[in-house]
């Protein structure tokens, strides 16, 4: 442990600009689970991956919101709270490091940490959109009711009514802020992968574009083995939360 800490801190002091790729991982000891996971709700019932297609949505949209909330229930709470892993990496930040962070997570909590540059990969479970008149609304809005529709009152004095569409990257849609992601890359000195397997395209090259960047460190914090540990320079097998805090004691 004392190796991978020192080696950890040395890291992160000698970093000016840091990348910061994060999944899952990052959020379970906040509570939030790994669908992805063995027992995770993926695995329970696959057709649930169709329901949550941009294809569905646009075909049954009435159908869609019922099943989406089912299935993102938790996430969808809003009283899950950043980790120490959230706010340590926000604390980097006020340390006048240059952290960028990626998240293929669409819980909002790195936001929530006080992180001011976070690119959510496949969007947000806490705001939708009007795809008509492009009114974006909050959480609060898509709760009150089981289909959350536009409220927005038109020139008429007619409210818009158009059933809206979850920020959340559904099956079929682009992944977000990709190309960004790759440019950061270019311009940092450290790549932090925290709490993803990697398995999930695009992501899953994102290890294999930043070893052929000369002087680029790459550091991986992950529970379990991933396809692509041989790429990094550093892998620290551990809960992420419980990494920092034991080497921020």
């Amino acid at each position: 442990m004392r190796g991978e800490a020192e080696t950890f801190i040395k890291a992160i002091e000698n970093a000016q600009c840091i990348t910061v790729l994060t999944g899952a991982g990052m959020s379970t000891e906040s509570g939030i689970p790994d669908f992805r996971s063995a027992g995770g709700i993926w695995t329970e019932d696959m057709s649930r991956m169709e329901a949550m297609s941009r294809d569905y949505y646009e075909r049954y949209p009435k159908l869609f919101w019922p099943k989406f909330k089912e299935l993102f229930q938790m996430k969808m709470t809003g009283t899950f709270q950043p980790n120490a892993g959230h706010m340590y990496l926000a604390d980097l930040e006020k340390r006048g490091k240059d952290v960028r962070v990626f998240t293929q997570n669409i819980d909002g909590l790195h936001i929530k940490a006080g992180s001011r540059r976070v690119y959510e990969l496949h969007g947000s479970v806490q705001t939708a959109a009007c795809p008509k008149c492009g009114e974006r609304y909050g959480l609060d809005h898509i709760l009150k009711d089981d289909v959350p529709r536009c409220s927005r009152i038109n020139r008429k004095g007619e409210e818009c009514g158009f059933i809206l569409k979850t920020d959340v990257v559904l099956f079929g849609d682009a992944v977000q802020h990709f190309d960004t992601l790759f440019e950061s890359l270019d311009e940092s000195d450290l790549l932090l992968v925290i709490g993803t397997s990697l398995e999930v395209a695009p992501v899953r090259f994102v290890p294999g574009e930043a070893h052929l960047i000369p002087g680029l460190k790459k550091i991986m914090i992950n529970l379990d083995d991933t396809p692509f540990d041989h790429l990094f320079d550093v892998v620290i097998h551990r809960k992420v939360a419980e990494f920092v805090k034991e080497i921020s004691s």
